[in-house]
This record gives structure tokens, sequence and C-alpha cells, in this order.
């Protein structure tokens, strides 16, 4: 039996390793401390993006904080003006002084915080209607003709400037005192001097407090005749319209006797220039008349 014999140089040779490159690890490399050029550590990337999205996150908790102060500087401005226009008190003056007389304040504070109460938005001063107000208390107390906020004012109290009627002439009806002012209104609470002119309707009609009494010619026509009557020395006294008539006026003067008949319808200078010849005349012939009428151009009656 025949063996082959291998000789130590027939041995197979041991296989050669090929050397294969190995795989590249960034994650491995990177911890190894290599550096890469154009590249930054996540870690870094991670930090930076950090501390942009805080900044970015301070900066919107600024701007929201800062939106929040400036409404509550806004709402607290707003309601200090609010309080600051609110009327919670009331005060009434007067600047005028030839009142004789003071003025009752409690009730035109009291008829103003019922006006104020029906309309509570104008307690507002810039919501305030005056002219409504006036007429409001005007309908309650006609001696005043203007009501007026004051323009000094403190904080919460508003004081209401009041005008009262200058009466021209006394109106006395079945024993009741009233006045009438310039524009005809006729009041019963005066706190100006007496008038000098009292008329006196006989007619019987007693006037609404509030209304007109009579026409604003008619008033025209007493306050003309008391001047004329005044240029020429002569102060009337009394005033009278006769009953049966509104077209005539009877006036009687101070020291002089007789009654002077008028007509509304004439011009008073002519009647007095009148009445003033027929008395120089009456004078001077010793005479006396109960009456003078001048209602007639260029004559006068007398009896």
């Amino acid at each position: 039996m025949a063996f082959l014999r291998r000789s130590k140089t027939e041995h197979q040779a041991p296989p050669r390793r090929q050397s294969q490159p190995a795989p590249f690890d960034t994650a491995a490399s990177f911890k190894r401390g290599r550096t890469l050029s154009g590249t930054r550590s996540a870690v870094f990337e991670h930090e930076a993006e950090s501390g942009r999205a805080r900044a970015h996150l301070l900066a919107q908790r600024r701007r929201r904080v800062a939106l929040i102060f400036a409404i509550v500087l806004a709402a607290s401005l707003f309601l200090a003006l609010l309080i600051s226009q609110l009327t919670a008190q009331v005060l009434v003056a007067t600047t005028d002084t030839s009142l004789s007389r003071p003025v009752d304040d409690k009730r035109y504070i009291a008829t103003i915080d019922d006006y104020l109460a029906l309309h509570p938005v104008e307690r507002l001063r810039f919501a305030l209607n005056n002219q409504a107000l006036t007429d409001y208390v005007a309908s309650k107390w006609p001696e005043v003709s203007l009501v007026q906020q004051a323009p000094l004012r403190t904080f919460t109290v508003t004081t209401f400037r009041l005008t009262f009627r200058h009466p021209v002439a006394g109106w006395q009806i079945n024993s009741q005192q009233y006045y009438v002012d310039s524009t005809g209104v006729a009041f019963e609470n005066n706190y100006f001097a007496a008038p000098a002119v009292q008329i006196i309707d006989q007619s019987g009609a007693v006037p609404a407090s509030g209304s007109e009494v009579t026409s604003i010619r008619f008033l025209s026509f007493v306050g003309k005749v008391v001047t004329q009557a005044a240029s020429r020395g002569y102060t009337v006294t009394k005033a009278t319209l006769p009953a049966g008539t509104t077209r005539e006026l009877d006036i009687q003067m101070n020291g002089v006797g007789p009654v002077v008949k008028l007509s509304i319808d004439r011009g008073p200078a002519v009647q007095i220039e009148d009445m003033d010849n027929a008395l120089k005349y009456f004078s001077t012939h010793g005479i006396a008349p109960h009456y003078i009428d001048v209602r007639v151009s260029g004559r006068a009656y007398y009896q």
C-alpha cells in the first residue's frame, strides 16, 4: 500500500487576509476628538439653538407684559377720566350781584338731581344737555331762565350757575302776585327788587305759571311807555288792563292825579307827548280831570 507523502513544502499556505477599509463611523470619530472642517458639534448646535429659543421666548414675554401694561394703563386713564367727569354732588350758584334776597338752593338742587336721575348718562359732564336741563328746571321753577355748568368745579362735584328772570313789571290777579320778564313769561318767585310798574289785570283771567300772560309786543309797549314817561320827568307806578279789552293800557304816575289811557296800536312816544301837553294845559288852567284819553292822534279827551 503506497502512501503518498506530502512534503512540507507542499502544505497549502494560509490564505492572506485582505485588508478592507473599515466603515467610517462618524460618531466614533467625533468621540475620538476628530474634527472635520465645515462641521459643528451637535452639542454645540443644540446649545446655540436653545439660547436663541430662550431669547425669543423672553422677547415674546416682554412684548406680552408690555401689551398688558399698556391696556391696564389705558383702562385706568379712561376710568380716571370718567370719574373726573362724573357729577356725584350738585351745587348751585349765581353770579348776579343784584339779587335782593337769598336764593333757596335746596329746591333747585333737588330738581337738578331729579333730572340727572331720569338721565343717568348726563351725570357725565361732557354728556349733559344744558338746554334740556334748563327746560326741566324752568318747568318746575319758572323764575329760572338758564342753567349752565360753572367752569370751575371740583372732583365729582359740579356747580350749576343759575340765571334768574328780571321782572319788568308786576302782574297782580285776584290778590296773587305774579311777575313778568321781558319775554312775557310769568313767575312767582322774584329774587330782584320789585319792578316799578305794577300791571293789574281786571279781566279776571289767571295765567298758568310759566306761560305767556301777554304778548311780547305788549310788554315792549309797557317798557317804552315807562321809558318815554321817565324822559319827561314822570314815573309810572301802575299799569292796568281794563276789563273787556286787550288793546288799552291805563297808567298811573307818581304825583299825577288823572289816569292816562293809552292804546298799544299807537306809538308810545307820541302818546306820552300828547299826555305831557295835556297835563301842562290842565295845570295851567287849574283843571283836575279824573282821566285823560290820548288814544286818538292829536286829541286828548278828559273827564
